[in-house]
C-alpha cells in the first residue's frame, strides 16, 4: 500500500522562475543530443534522451550508450566498437521521456508517458521490473548515489521513491500543485530536490 499522503515529508519551498527552468532543460537536452550524434547515429533518428555509463564491473567491458525515443523503445550501444545497437529494449506503451544508468553501472532506468518506470540490466538490456503507481506520464527520474533507490517525477504532480531490492514503492511525495518537471538526489542520498510547473523548487527528506 502506498504511504498516507498526510504522512509525507514537509518540503522546503523556493520560487523557481520559468525562464531558468526552461533554459536549464534546453541546455541539457542539447548536450544529450550532441553526445548521441557524436556516436554516429543517423540524423533522422528520433531521440528523446541519452545517457552513458563508463563501464563499472566485469559486465561492462567498455562504455555503453543508451538512447530512448518516441517510438516506445530504448537502444543500447557500444560506440567505441560498433555503430550498430547491441540491444533493443521493448515494453513501454508510450513515448519514453528519460533514462539514466545507476551509479554502479549495473542497471538502466527508463521513464515513459505510459506512467511507468522500468529497470533493465545495463550489460545486455534484459528486463528487470516495472514500477507502476503514477496516474500520469513520468517526466524525469534520478538514482540515489548508492543505486538502491530511484525517484520519479510525473505530470500527476507527485514524486515517488522506488526501492530496487524489493521492486516496490518506498515513499510517495505529493506536494507540488502541478506537473513535476525535474528531480534529483543530494550527493549524500538523504534528500531529493524537485522542480515543477507550479514555479516551486522543493527539497524532501527521502
Amino acid at each position: 500500500a502506498e504511504p498516507d499522503a498526510d504522512a509525507a515529508p514537509e518540503p522546503t519551498e523556493l520560487a523557481l522562475p520559468d525562464e531558468d527552468a526552461l533554459a536549464a532543460r534546453a541546455a541539457a537536452a542539447e548536450a544529450r543530443y550532441q553526445t548521441l550524434r557524436a556516436a554516429g547515429l543517423p540524423a533522422s533518428a528520433p531521440v528523446a534522451e541519452v545517457d552513458k555509463d563508463g563501464g563499472h564491473g566485469d559486465e561492462l567491458p567498455d562504455e555503453i550508450l543508451a538512447s530512448c525515443s518516441d517510438d516506445f523503445t530504448t537502444f543500447l550501444w557500444r560506440p567505441a566498437s560498433s555503430k550498430k545497437p547491441i540491444a533493443r529494449l521493448q515494453g513501454h506503451q508510450r513515448p519514453i521521456n528519460a533514462l539514466a544508468f545507476s551509479p554502479d553501472g549495473r542497471l538502466l532506468a527508463t521513464a515513459s508517458f505510459d506512467g511507468s518506470v522500468r529497470l533493465w540490466l545495463a550489460a545486455d538490456g534484459k528486463f528487470v521490473c516495472a514500477f507502476r503507481g503514477h496516474v500520469g506520464p513520468v517526466y524525469q527520474l534520478g538514482w540515489s548515489g548508492d543505486s538502491r533507490l530511484v525517484v520519479s517525477g510525473s505530470r500527476d504532480s507527485t514524486m515517488k521513491v522506488w526501492e530496487v531490492a524489493t521492486k516496490k514503492l518506498k515513499t510517495d511525495l505529493p506536494g507540488h500543485a502541478d506537473e513535476v518537471f525535474a528531480v534529483d538526489w543530494s550527493p549524500d542520498g538523504q534528500r531529493v530536490a524537485s522542480g515543477g510547473k507550479d514555479k516551486m523548487l522543493k527539497f524532501w527528506r527521502a
